[in-house]
């Protein structure tokens, strides 16, 4: 099911990217060949109109085959080439701001549909088989006293269970107007080593605008730490921290046990991350091609199609190699 539902997230994100590129070209006017999802041979095709729509064999990646940009058709009236400067930029950069605005989107929806997590310490969600779980704790119990020291908020007594992993403690909750003591081991986080009980607070759906402000905030900040994160690791502040297809199963499986708004909260963490790699000046990437627009621009004539597709060539086969490697140690980590 992990698998299934890392599948979904993965040709969303695909369609949704190569969506982009392909509204814009069509609304400039260019001619698309084939809309196609995936990589590799092709297990299904039909043809709309002009365009061919196609499902590919691996689902990790997509394209738009458009006339001219490359081969036999460099002369079609209606190619890519052919279009004026700034529709190609608008062409190419279009499938990046198609990840931004489906990452506020989800987020949008998120925070109207599902809301967001309620500042008050009463538990929304108790995960089976957790010490809460075992010690008899409900949705709707609230949580007054944490080892003599009383909360009244949910992040104060998260706190204080932080700082207590595979350690007892003693709750005082109200249920039904009434308290009573709870006592309890608690787990240690395998990630934090934190203290965790396997609780989950409680959700306040927000109103439309409110939710419009906060996906729009939520996707800005998100954005600003990616780029932070990417010139820490560009300059060696930090250790490159970087996950393959196998690794990313691996988050979304985690993010499924949370429910269905980490889920959504981590597709869209994804889009975001999609859309501003794809716009890094690397050869293959939607950056690249907007490089050598630039340099258009400022050289007042394009570059040799052929030049230009051979750097990509290149730079496609690097990226299927780091790929390869990168995947390679997800396995390493994950069954050592």
């Amino acid at each position: 099911m992990t698998i299934i539902l890392a599948l979904v997230i993965f040709s969303i994100l695909i369609v949704v990217h190569e969506g982009g590129h392909f509204l814009a070209a069509k609304k400039a006017g260019i001619k698309v060949e084939e809309f196609a999802v995936g990589m590799g041979p092709a297990l299904w095709q039909v043809k709309k109109g002009e365009t061919v729509y196609s499902l590919r064999a691996f689902p990790l990646g997509g394209f738009n085959r458009m006339a001219g940009m490359e081969g036999p058709d460099l002369d079609d009236p209606r190619g890519f080439n052919r279009q004026p400067l700034l529709k190609r930029m608008g062409v190419i950069a279009a499938g990046s701001g198609m990840n931004f605005l489906l990452a506020v989107l989800v987020f949008v929806f998120v925070f109207m549909v599902l809301g967001i997590p309620a500042d008050i310490n009463v538990i929304g969600r108790v995960e089976p088989g957790m010490p809460a779980a075992n010690a008899g704790l409900r949705p709707g119990d609230k949580i007054l006293i944490v080892d003599n020291t009383p909360v009244n908020n949910w992040r104060d007594m998260v706190h204080l269970i932080y700082q207590h992993p595979e350690e007892k403690i003693t709750l005082v909750i109200e249920r039904e107007g009434r308290q009573q003591q709870v006592s309890l081991t608690t787990a240690r986080d395998p990630q934090t080593g934190y203290g965790m009980i396997g609780i989950g607070p409680t959700w306040e759906r927000q109103g439309l605008w409110t939710s419009i402000i906060l996906g729009l905030r939520q996707a800005y900040e998100i954005t600003r730490l990616i780029i932070l994160s990417l010139v820490q690791m560009v300059t060696g502040k930090v250790a490159p921290e970087v996950v393959g297809p196998v690794g990313i199963i691996q988050l979304v499986g985690q993010a499924a046990t949370y429910g269905l708004a980490n889920v959504l909260n981590f597709m869209a963490v994804l889009s975001l991350d999609l859309g501003l790699i794809n716009l890094l000046p690397i050869p293959a990437l939607d950056g690249s091609r907007l490089v050598f627009l630039g340099l258009e621009g400022l050289r007042g004539r394009p570059i040799s199609v052929e030049k230009e597709n051979l750097i990509h060539l290149i730079g496609f086969a690097l990226l299927m190699g780091l790929l390869i490697l990168i995947t390679y140690r997800d396995l390493i980590r994950i069954f050592s």
